[in-house]
């Protein structure tokens, strides 16, 4: 290897620690989960070394190690850690297990991964975990719920200089950084990092493409939500940052972060119904997943249930269902039948057929897919929730009104016990259930709950809200059926 390529290489990883230093100190008091990627025990050992000398006044430095034998990340962070909050938590032991497929212990170790959402929750701190290359070319498909919610993938190259009697490995010098729409940086946190990453690295640096993508994410969320102070600044923030990101990542080449942020931008495009716009994206995203990661990746399937959506909201029904059935195929290989994607593509795949009015093919679909979240996910989860008010829409639409009244009212009971009484998924269930004794001419209880719903929605949303004119919208549908046509009137208006 010629002196050029490994001072090449050693530019790259200076810049890979840079952005893993500022990424760690950023997360400080906040969950945050870091991965970082490396082959050599003595270039691990460096970068640990000169991170925790730089972040020495943080007093809480720990370094956490993998139990061999039941290599759980929740199990030793919460066994080796002390604090919840405001420190710091490197984690190393992954590069002692064994090769996949050969060692039952890294079976464990992915294993126990994809289920530590909800235990880490409650930490307060940037968390560190160091894996070698072969574990990290299976993490996605093994763990992929872990995967999903990570906050950053940093890559080293092995530097020849530090590496003795190894096997080098080509390996990507890129920093790979997540594109969530989960950010726990608050939107100021984010500008302010991003001025600051601007003035540091210039406009038209690759590790500019995180925070854009973080930043157009987060609104993208809070557009979604409700959340927006101010929804119209704030939706073409979304599609702006989103945007940026996209070009920076296709200049750079990172095509995983590329194919999700074509995907989050046509999402964001298609709740505007704006489906033309976000066609194309979805198609290009899709595409990328595959090349990248085989046609039979949950990604994939991810995408292909995206692309189904979009077609079933134009009403092309022919073509959504073989996509929809694709997406379910693949998730049931490589996830297992009982798994929550699998309930989610069953549930999705049972609205396409209701919207083609093959009710018998829906009910047992959404009767399916409300069996797995119950035994997955416990009979009080929002999913579960939503499973019900789903099914009992089904047989609202049948005429089927004391088979649908006790599902929505279970729906509603744990979508109050759940999120609180004032969550918009409270009011959405409200609305649902106004709907339904409006079918069945009990007027009056069906609008104390629409202005219930009503009421939540103006608080929660704002005004403006799209789902405010729907709650107005049926409200007034309900005051023409009772001949109230003034107060109809207005309401439309």
């Amino acid at each position: 290897m010629n002196t050029l390529t490994n001072e090449s290489i050693i530019k790259a990883n200076e810049q890979t620690y840079i952005s893993l230093l500022v990424s760690i100190e950023a997360g400080i008091g906040m969950l945050q989960i870091f991965i970082a990627v490396c082959d050599a025990d003595r270039q691990r050992e460096n970068i640990i070394a000169n991170y925790e000398k730089e972040l020495a006044y943080i007093d809480n430095i720990y370094r956490v190690y993998l139990d061999s034998q039941e290599p759980s990340l929740k199990q030793a962070i919460t066994q080796q850690v002390t604090l919840k909050e405001n420190a710091i938590a490197t984690v190393l032991g992954a590069e002692k297990l064994g090769s996949f497929n050969q060692d039952e212990l890294l079976k464990k170790f992915f294993g126990y991964l994809q289920w530590t959402r909800e235990a880490l929750r409650e930490l307060k701190m940037p968390i560190i975990l160091w894996i070698p290359s072969r574990i990290y070319a299976q993490i996605a498909k093994q763990a992929p719920d872990f995967w999903s919610w990570r906050n950053g993938v940093f890559h080293f190259q092995l530097e020849p200089s530090l590496v003795t009697n190894e096997l080098l490995i080509n390996c990507n010098s890129e920093v790979i950084l997540d594109n969530q729409a989960s950010s726990i940086f608050s939107p100021e946190q984010l500008e302010a990092s991003l001025a600051e990453a601007i003035n540091q690295w210039g406009a038209n640096s690759s590790k500019l493409e995180t925070l854009y993508s973080q930043l157009g994410n987060l609104y993208a969320a809070r557009v979604k939500s409700g959340k927006s102070a101010d929804r119209e600044r704030e939706l073409a923030l979304a599609q702006k940052y989103l945007n940026q990101a996209i070009v920076l990542q296709t200049q750079f080449q990172q095509q995983d972060a590329l194919a999700n942020s074509l995907n989050n931008l046509a999402g964001l495009y298609e709740s505007q119904g704006r489906y033309n716009d976000a066609e194309p994206l979805y198609l290009q995203s899709l595409d990328i997943r595959k090349h990248q990661l085989g046609d039979d990746h949950p990604f994939v399937a991810s995408s292909l249930n995206n692309l189904a959506g979009l077609y079933e909201s134009q009403g092309r029904y022919n073509d959504a269902e073989p996509l929809y059935l694709q997406s379910l195929d693949i998730r049931k290989h490589q996830l297992g039948d009982d798994h929550p994607d699998v309930a989610t593509s069953l549930n999705n795949l049972a609205g396409l057929y209701e919207s083609q009015g093959r009710y018998n093919d829906a009910e047992l679909l959404f009767l399916q897919s409300l069996d797995i979240k119950k035994r997955q996910l416990g009979d009080d989860h929002p999913s579960v929730a939503s499973s019900l008010n789903n099914l009992a829409a089904l047989y609202r639409v049948q005429g089927k009104y004391n088979d649908a009244e006790p599902l929505f009212l279970q729906s509603l009971d744990i979508y109050k016990r759940q999120l609180g009484d004032d969550h918009p998924s409270v009011a959405s269930s409200l609305n649902n259930l106004a709907g339904l004794y409006e079918s069945q001419g009990r007027y009056n209880d069906a609008e104390l709950l629409f202005l219930q719903s009503l009421d939540i929605k103006k608080r929660q949303l704002g005004d403006d809200h799209p789902s405010v004119a729907t709650s107005l919208n049926n409200l007034a549908a309900l005051y023409e059926s009772q001949g109230k046509y003034n107060d109809a009137e207005r309401l439309v208006q």
